[in-house]
C-alpha cells in the first residue's frame, strides 16, 4: 500500500460526504486507503459512511481520545508507506496529493510535506504554514500585520503567496494537511498525546526537525479548508490556549511559558480596553451577546491564562520527573 488517508471525525459526516469524493476524483496512479477514526461522535451517524463509501475503513472509538490520539488509532489499523493526515472538513481542488506524495518521495531530508490551504472563498488560508510560537510572534499574530508584512521573520508566510513551485522549508505545517512517511512518523514517537486538541501539529513538527529532517511546504498542491466546524468558539479558544501553554512548557521549560503567560496577559487586557473604548465611541460594534466575538474571544484567552498555571505547574514537574528517570 502506497499511502494511508487518515482522518478523525466528530459530528463530520456531511464534510466527509464531499472530501472523500474529491480524493477519488483527484488522486492517481497511488494505491491508498482511506481510515476513519469517528471519536465517539455524539450524532452517532458515522455508521452511513460505509454505505456511501464501502471501501472505507471505519474505526468507531468507544470515547473521544482527542485529535493525536484518534490519529495515533488510525495509524495503527494502516498499511501504508506514507502517512496522510487530514481533516474532514477539506476538499481537494487539485491534484494536491498526487504533487505531495511525488515531492516526499524526492526529498530525502523531508520529514513532513504540506500545501497550499484555501479559506471556503478560496482566499489564501495564512495558519498554510506558521513558525514555532514564541512570545514576541504571539503577541504580534494579527491577520493584518501578516498579511501586510508576509515576509516578516517572526512568522515569514511568504511562501504562500510565491508561484515559484519550489518545495520550501518551513518551521510548521498544518495539521490539517500533513504528509509523511511512516518509518519518520513511527522513528518520532507519533502525535504527543499530551495535547487533547490543538499543538499537536507544532509538537509532531518540532519532534521532526529534533530528528533532524525538514518540513516542507509544496505550494502547487491546494486544498479547501474550512475549518474550526466541530468545535464551539470559545471551548476552541480555551483548548487552543491551553494547548500553547504546555507546548511551551515542554519545549521551552515552565519559566518561559510562566513569561508567556504574563506578557500574553497583559496584551490581552490591552485588546480588551482598547475593544472596549473603541465600542464606546461608537467606532466598533459589540458582541451583543455573540460567544464569537472580539471581546468574548479575548476575555476567554485572558481567563484561560491567568488559570492554567496549575497546569503548566503539574507539567513541569512531570517533565522533570521523566528527566530524572
Amino acid at each position: 500500500m502506497d499511502l494511508s488517508i487518515i482522518f478523525v471525525n466528530w459530528n463530520s459526516l456531511d464534510y466527509l460526504r464531499e472530501c472523500i469524493p474529491s480524493i477519488h476524483e483527484y488522486t492517481r496512479c497511488i494505491e491508498y486507503e482511506i481510515i476513519v477514526v469517528d471519536n465517539a461522535s455524539p450524532e452517532k451517524n458515522v455508521v452511513f459512511l460505509t454505505r456511501d463509501f464501502p471501501e472505507v475503513k471505519l474505526i468507531e472509538s468507544s470515547r473521544n481520545l482527542g485529535f493525536a490520539g484518534a490519529n495515533n488509532l488510525g495509524v495503527r489499523h494502516s498499511s501504508g508507506r506514507y502517512l496522510l493526515f487530514l481533516n474532514p472538513d477539506t476538499k481537494l481542488v487539485s491534484s494536491a496529493i498526487n504533487i505531495m506524495v511525488d515531492r516526499l518521495s524526492t526529498l530525502p531530508d523531508a520529514g513532513i510535506v504540506g500545501c497550499k490551504l484555501l479559506n471556503g472563498d478560496l482566499s489564501i488560508q495564512t495558519s498554510s504554514i506558521q513558525k514555532f510560537p514564541t512570545i514576541v510572534n504571539q503577541v504580534l499574530d494579527v491577520e493584518f500585520l501578516r498579511n501586510r508584512w508576509p515576509s516578516a521573520r517572526l512568522w515569514d508566510i511568504s511562501p504562500l503567496f510565491s508561484d515559484s513551485g519550489k518545495a520550501v522549508k518551513v518551521e510548521v505545517i498544518s495539521g490539517a494537511c500533513m504528509l509523511m512517511k511512516r518509518d519518520i512518523f513511527e522513528k518520532v514517537g507519533g502525535f504527543s498525546e499530551d495535547y487533547f486538541m490543538y499543538a499537536e501539529d507544532l509538537d509532531l513538527c518540532y519532534k521532526v526537525r529534533q530528528a533532524r529532517y525538514s518540513n516542507y511546504y509544496i505550494g502547487q498542491g491546494t486544498i479547501v479548508h474550512y475549518g474550526g466546524r466541530s468545535s464551539t468558539p470559545k471551548w476552541a479558544i480555551v483548548m487552543k490556549w491551553r494547548s500553547i501553554l504546555r507546548f511551551f512548557v515542554k519545549t521551552r521549560g515552565y519559566l518561559y511559558a510562566l513569561a508567556f503567560r504574563i506578557v500574553m496577559s497583559l496584551a490581552a487586557l490591552t485588546r480588551l480596553l482598547v475593544i472596549g473604548g473603541l465600542s464606546l465611541l461608537g467606532k466598533m460594534a459589540t458582541d451583543n451577546g455573540s460567544t464569537s466575538g472580539p471581546s468574548q474571544k479575548w476575555r476567554a484567552i485572558l481567563k484561560t491564562l491567568l488559570t492554567e498555571s496549575g497546569t503548566a505547574s503539574s507539567l513541569a514537574t512531570s517533565q522533570n520527573a521523566t528527566s530524572l528517570q
